[in-house]
């Protein structure tokens, strides 16, 4: 056999090798969340799942932690280039010069509800009594801040308590040491069935709060826009999987958060609350949302105030997928 011969046989191998590659090469993105929960379950989904592979993405989710604040530092130092954080965390950042900006929803409402002793029954109740948040300045302190807001009353109308999570809040209350608490999934559910009243859901206020936004900087995106609009591909396919097949997202998230029998039944009503209430098929970081946060922003940073709440959001990435029918082929099956 002589040497052309060779070569020529050896042309169908290399052509197959160069289609080969680009289906299974996978582009590292790195995404930050700011807590280990059932609220980021379309993305626990989407990774056990492979969707995210399925657009080539080879993505490593990592717990940031500390609200949010450790995520932001991570991404602007670009150790992560994508993270689910609050949005009050992420206009701040903004606002003092950082490359932030919010790409997508995962939860545009509040999804705490303020529990309370049984004999209190009205907000008027509350004036006096103390009140638990995780700290001043969490999300759970700037919610409170809202449902007084909402009622008419001033932050001075109650005494606030500081005691550090939820966990923490609930003993607390068990124990006479406040007389109400701003909780989340799924602490709010623990309070509920220990008798609790819940004097207000944020779910069914009219208020738009950014409670967690996808988000990444604008640096990222102008170098990387395939890459991230790939990325919200495998993310929107997650929220339908979830949507679509409860019991298996279920499943999956219960050994994503290694949870005993006796938290699953919390985790179910997380999931079915996250599903009726908050997952959008379609999750455009709200504008009110941004505007409310504005709003309580610039008590610390004066330059809140002129702000235009539109420089927070890129939703073009997810206006142009939308646009190529994408997202309605996912509830089409």
């Amino acid at each position: 056999m002589n040497s052309r011969t060779i070569i020529t046989g050896m042309i169908p191998l290399i052509g197959l090798l160069f289609m080969w590659r680009p289906a299974t090469a996978q582009d590292k993105v790195r995404m930050g969340l700011s807590s280990v929960s059932g609220l980021h379950s379309a993305v626990w989904v989407a990774e056990q799942k492979g969707l995210f592979r399925k657009h080539g993405i080879d993505a490593e989710v990592i717990v940031t932690g500390q609200g949010g604040t450790a995520g932001i530092s991570a991404l602007l130092a670009n150790d992560v280039q994508i993270v689910n954080s609050a949005g009050d965390v992420l206009v701040a950042a903004a606002l003092r010069g950082g490359d932030t900006v919010m790409i997508a929803g995962v939860v545009n409402k509040g999804l705490q509800r303020l529990a309370t002793k049984p004999e209190i029954k009205t907000p008027a109740d509350l004036k006096g009594k103390r009140i638990g948040v995780t700290r001043i300045g969490a999300v759970s302190h700037s919610v409170l801040l809202m449902m007084l807001q909402q009622w008419k009353m001033s932050p001075s109308d109650v005494q606030v308590m500081q005691l550090g999570s939820s966990p923490s809040m609930l003993a607390s209350l068990d124990k006479g040491g406040i007389d109400g608490a701003v909780l989340t999934i799924p602490s709010m559910f623990v309070a509920e069935d220990r008798g609790y009243r819940v004097l207000l859901d944020m779910g069914d206020t009219d208020i738009y709060y950014l409670h967690t936004m996808v988000a990444t900087t604008r640096q990222y995106i102008k170098n990387n826009r395939d890459k991230v609009l790939r990325f919200l591909k495998g993310y929107l396919e997650g929220i339908a999987f979830v949507k679509q097949h409860k019991k298996e997202s279920l499943d999956i998230v219960k050994k994503k958060l290694r949870l005993g029998p006796e938290q699953e039944r919390n985790l179910e009503r997380s999931l079915d609350l996250l599903i009726a209430k908050y997952y959008e098929n379609v999750p455009y970081p709200s504008m009110r949302g941004v505007e409310t946060v504005l709003g309580f922003v610039e008590k610390d940073n004066p330059k809140a105030k002129s702000a235009d709440p539109k420089s927070f959001v890129d939703d073009s990435l997810l206006r142009e997928i939308e646009a190529s029918g994408f997202i309605k082929t996912l509830y089409q099956r």
